[in-house]
């Protein structure tokens, strides 16, 4: 009895200081939760269990896949098994676009692929998030490494759902058989995309697909110009980035872009003006020709008028540098006579020399 006497007490001791602790642990979870605390963890496939895993803040959306240095805010590997783990209370409170990425180049290779923004032996996913969000990224059914989130954020997974339809669209165009059917089902695509990111009620997500289709590289980017100046969706999409993200840089790059594609559509001529500004040149081109090729031949019979047959025969064998001895003995005549037609040729012609004469294109 007394055995359990003194047992019961340290029991009851043993088991109030279990309660405790689970109580102080809770309270400085929820410290932690106020503070801010992000948590992002994942898998990584084993071909790439080596690798390195970085974190960045993707601030420029004109690079917002790739691998970027200045973007990178912290950098990992994988354990054993394959799971990574980020966390800290560094990131802003308000949303923003977060990249993770993991690569297998070595320190000479990242030097070069890291600069171009390209690793061949990469992956990555997309995210949006804040400094309380705690995401995860399993594998997916197919043990595939990126391709699935969970989240207590339901908007985190906003540009994986974006990605999803990308896919979608991707598919659909590789079974397009023609340029027409191309052409039809382009406007409905986009509008499909920008419909989809604003149900998101996500601005973030909205500017995910607004840098798809804006990059020039991609073949929707001429649609896109086609499309601007007359949609209002853009400009809607500007008020709400500005009431929601006014300070972050998305906003204010945004905005610059968009000015800039305007300014693009706006100053961009139509081909019927370069057709018709072609005709016009081309006619005043040939008009020129022409009317130059009417004052050199009446020149010429104005020239052959003006003289007389033996002045005319005279000066073109001036023209030909003959002296004036060679034209006497060519002509049968005497120097002297050849020097008064020269004469009376310089006075018709009103010339005073034999390359004043050349210019007058006598033949």
């Amino acid at each position: 009895m007394r055995f359990n006497f003194v047992t019961g007490p340290i029991f009851i001791y043993l088991r109030f200081m279990r309660i405790w602790f689970l109580f102080v642990l809770l309270v400085i979870a929820q410290i932690g939760v106020v503070q801010g605390q992000y948590q992002f963890q994942g898998k990584v496939n084993e071909s790439l269990s080596d690798g390195q895993i970085f974190l960045s803040i993707v601030d420029n959306y004109r690079k917002i896949s790739g691998v970027h240095d200045e973007q990178i805010l912290n950098q990992t590997s994988a354990d054993s098994l394959g799971n990574f783990f980020f966390s800290g209370n560094n990131l802003p409170e308000e949303n923003r676009i977060y990249r993770i990425h993991v690569d297998t180049c070595s320190e000479n290779e990242q030097r070069l692929n890291h600069f171009s923004g390209h690793c061949p032996n990469s992956r990555e996913v997309l995210f949006i998030a804040n400094n309380q969000d705690s995401i995860s990224f399993p594998f997916s059914f197919e043990q595939e490494m990126f391709c699935k989130a969970e989240s207590n954020h339901e908007k985190a997974v906003a540009l994986l759902k974006i990605d999803s339809v990308k896919n979608d669209m991707k598919f659909a165009f590789s079974t397009y058989s023609s340029e027409a059917n191309i052409a039809l089902n382009t406007k409905k695509w986009v509008q499909t995309l920008q419909q989809f990111g604003k149900e998101l009620n996500e601005p973030l997500a909205e500017l995910y697909v607004y840098s798809y289709l804006s990059d020039q590289s991609n073949f929707l980017y001429p649609f896109y110009l086609e499309d601007l100046p007359s949609n209002e969706y853009y400009n809607n999409l500007k008020t709400r980035l500005e009431k929601t993200y006014p300070d972050a840089p998305y906003t204010a790059q945004y905005i610059e872009d968009l000015d800039a594609d305007l300014y693009r559509t706006k100053s961009k001529i139509s081909p019927w003006v370069w057709i018709i500004g072609s005709v016009v040149l081309l006619a005043f081109l040939l008009n020129f020709f022409i009317i130059g090729t009417w004052l050199r031949h009446k020149n010429k019979k104005d020239v052959s008028e003006t003289l007389t047959p033996q002045e005319l025969r005279i000066a073109k064998l001036m023209i030909e540098n003959k002296s004036n001895k060679e034209i006497a003995q060519d002509l049968f005549i005497s120097v002297s006579t050849v020097k008064t037609h020269i004469n009376n040729i310089y006075k018709k012609l009103n010339v005073s020399s034999r390359e004043e004469l050349k210019d007058l294109n006598i033949s």
